[in-house]
């Protein structure tokens, strides 16, 4: 097999792409973004990653990676598209659809299709395999199918994608095999063979796992706030027990999977996921919380000028899909009291329909900083950064700000007893 057709030049996709390409295949990148594929055969990049740019540029002008509107004849079809939730919050897998009709031209007999995609269970036997049967093709002998979830970090998703154990389920033993030997050749990790719908299930219950425990240690957050009693401490003590370890809390929960994969299951087996259906809505509420605090913080001013640091979903990173933060400053943005300014180093201002600051506009004259992102760059703020603040309060719900300072007052989200009213 020497050439692959990638379909979705996303945050998954494009690695994926340039992975595959380091390694000696030939891959044509598919994306409908005619401003994607322009900047990819450029050798330049739409999103931000760690080394990506440059390894994106080497296979570029290596010849082993160029990007196309169309799909192309290939040995392996990866599809890396988004999947969203409609508003009823059943997932949308149209994309998936399409992607996959998109391919039917282009394939031959002894292909092998991989959805990377997360998917609700069941959706390669129930929707992907009929697409490719209503074309003529037999998903037991004629095109090896299987599904393949990604699961890596943004900011460690060159490294990942070649270290971590990957989850490969076939529509057919052969299918998974075939599928599972494309990986192997770029995996150092254990590549592992199953049936998709196995495959399916890990993925979501990976991420649904981690949104319930966020949810435990946010009511936590709830809790303590009522009891006044600090909660990253307890966090901390708690998690010195061998077998506990309870996950940070925050703002709400972002991204495109454990904000969205929960939804999959619940779905799908509505009345049997009532604890993960909870742990959704506990990690919803946060945003709402969030701001209760902030307007509970400046209660007394006439008209509070906040400055919002962070609009992604976790540090170090330009995603800002399903972010929490996005919530919080619409919210805000909607009292007619707030004066908002926002600064984040990694967002641009196409990605946001409102209008980005520098820090020295967000912070000056400002009473208030509200942290809704762990970046670097925050993380090193010092006393003097806030010197032009009118009333120098942080409320940091990341607990990524560890300044000691009698000038700036530093609230954390989980540690709200110290909570008093700013005063002009």
């Amino acid at each position: 097999m020497k050439k692959i057709c990638v379909v979705g030049l996303g945050y998954i996709g494009l690695p994926t792409s340039a992975v595959f390409a380091r390694a000696g295949y030939d891959i044509v990148g598919v994306d409908i973004s005619e401003r994607v594929v322009k900047m990819l055969n450029q050798g330049e990049i739409h999103i931000e990653e760690v080394g990506l740019p440059e390894l994106v540029k080497e296979v570029v002008e290596k010849g082993k990676l160029r990007a196309s509107v169309t799909p192309e004849k290939a040995d392996v079809f990866i599809i890396a598209v988004p999947t969203p939730i409609h508003e009823d919050l059943s997932a949308n897998v149209d994309y998936v659809i399409d992607a996959t009709k998109a391919i039917v031209p282009f394939l031959e007999k002894g292909n092998v299709v991989i959805v990377e995609s997360t998917i609700p269970p069941r959706t390669m036997d129930d929707i992907v395999a009929p697409i490719l049967q209503e074309a003529g093709f037999n998903t037991m002998d004629d095109i090896y199918l299987a599904h393949c979830p990604e699961r890596v970090l943004p900011g460690r998703i060159l490294i990942e994608l070649i270290e971590n154990t990957r989850i490969v389920g076939g529509t057919t033993p052969e299918a998974a095999k075939r599928a599972a030997d494309v990986y192997r050749t770029i995996v150092t990790g254990d590549v592992i063979e199953t049936e998709a719908v196995t495959a399916e299930m890990s993925k979501l219950m990976e991420n649904t796992f981690r949104d319930v425990n966020i949810a435990l240690a946010n009511e936590l957050v709830k809790i303590s706030s009522r009891l006044g009693v600090n909660a990253h401490k307890v966090i901390e003590l708690a998690n010195k027990h061998p077998r506990v370890n309870i996950h940070q809390p925050g703002p709400g929960v972002g991204g495109h999977c454990l904000a969205v994969d929960p939804y999959f299951i619940v779905e799908k087996a509505r009345e049997e996921s009532p604890l993960i259906k909870l742990s959704r809505d506990i990690n919803n509420s946060m945003p709402h919380f969030v701001v209760e605090n902030v307007e509970k913080l400046t209660v007394e001013l006439k008209e509070p000028k906040i400055a919002v640091f962070g609009l992604t979903y976790k540090g170090n990173i330009d995603d800002v899909r399903e972010s929490p933060a996005l919530e919080i400053v619409e919210m805000l943005m909607g009292n007619p009291r707030f004066h908002i300014n926002v600064w984040d180093p990694h967002v641009k201002q196409e990605q946001v329909s409102f209008d980005l600051h520098s820090f020295e506009e967000a912070v000056t004259g400002a009473h208030l900083v509200l942290i809704l992102a762990d970046h670097q760059e925050f993380k090193v703020l010092t006393e003097d950064s806030f010197a032009a603040m009118k009333t120098a309060v942080v409320f940091d719900t990341k607990n990524c700000l560890h300044l000691q300072s009698e000038k700036v007052q530093v609230l954390k989200l989980g540690n709200l007893r110290e909570l008093r009213t700013i005063q002009e």
